[in-house]
């Protein structure tokens, strides 16, 4: 895909993996929306790169509706989703004192992550599905963002890894589905990345935490996850598939 004045979608798009996706996507001359529930946050990105800003909650369909419909008045039909909103946490299914984990815990996590980004992406779709394919009869590309913990689930993180491992899963059954309508869908699980809550961390536990990486011995950066975001939208043979971007990490229990 050729993204020069292409309509995009960043979910999550005013922090982190999703903010520099939305500048690299701005700078390969993209006209991107950023779906974002800090509205504060996604407005001062989007007057830095040219896009526009939509206040957005990913699990509820009225939101995505009426986001999807602000995005596409001011653009045009979407033509690359980037699916980077989620949340993390970490509990024990069986607590020190005891306890199990309460249900709500595990619910939530897998409301935002699996079941907001569903929600999204079968809501764009059926819009890509309707537009007019270009030249190569490419409709659109959808990205989700899973995780190293998909593979690797540390201890605590049964929540997390589930709905992380659900949208690895989603992959593949969803790029042969819309792959009659040249839509293709594509998962990036990044492994351990210097983001807004890596940067809450003491600079020691940020230091341990890259020196466990194989290589490079470092954290990655949001700009290598936002470089593979866009080559995967501008490279046609790549469909139905999870890469991990981790520098050969794997996770040990905890």
């Amino acid at each position: 895909m050729n993204l020069q004045s292409q309509a995009a979608i960043v979910t999550g798009g005013a922090s982190g993996l999703g903010a520099e996706t939305v500048r690299q996507l701005a700078q390969a001359g993209a006209k991107v929306a950023i779906f974002d529930r800090n509205i504060d946050a996604a407005q001062t990105l989007a007057a830095e790169v040219g896009g526009i800003a939509v206040a957005c909650d990913i699990t509820d369909t009225a939101s995505v509706e009426q986001a999807l419909k602000l995005a596409r008045d001011a653009h045009g039909s979407v033509r690359l989703l980037v699916n980077c909103a989620g949340i993390g946490g970490a509990r024990r299914i069986v607590g020190r004192d005891g306890s199990a984990m309460p249900l709500e815990d595990f619910s939530r996590i897998i409301e935002v992550n699996l079941i907001g980004t569903f929600n999204v992406i079968r809501l764009v779709a059926a819009e890509m599905v309707a537009s007019t394919p270009d030249e190569d009869g490419e409709r659109g590309v959808i990205i989700t963002t899973s995780s190293v913990a998909a593979y690797d689930g540390q201890i605590g993180q049964e929540a997390y890894a589930a709905s992380k491992g659900a949208l690895a899963s989603l992959t593949l059954p969803l790029a042969r589905d819309l792959s009659q309508f040249g839509v293709r869908v594509m998962s990036i699980a990044p492994g351990l990345f210097l983001t807004p809550l890596m940067h809450q961390l003491p600079q020691e536990v940020q230091q341990s935490l890259a020196a466990s990486i194989p290589f490079p011995k470092r954290l990655g950066k949001p700009e290598e996850f936002a470089a593979l975001a866009l080559h995967i939208a501008q490279n046609a043979s790549l469909n139905g598939e999870v890469i991990r971007l981790d520098g050969a990490l794997r996770l040990p229990p905890r």
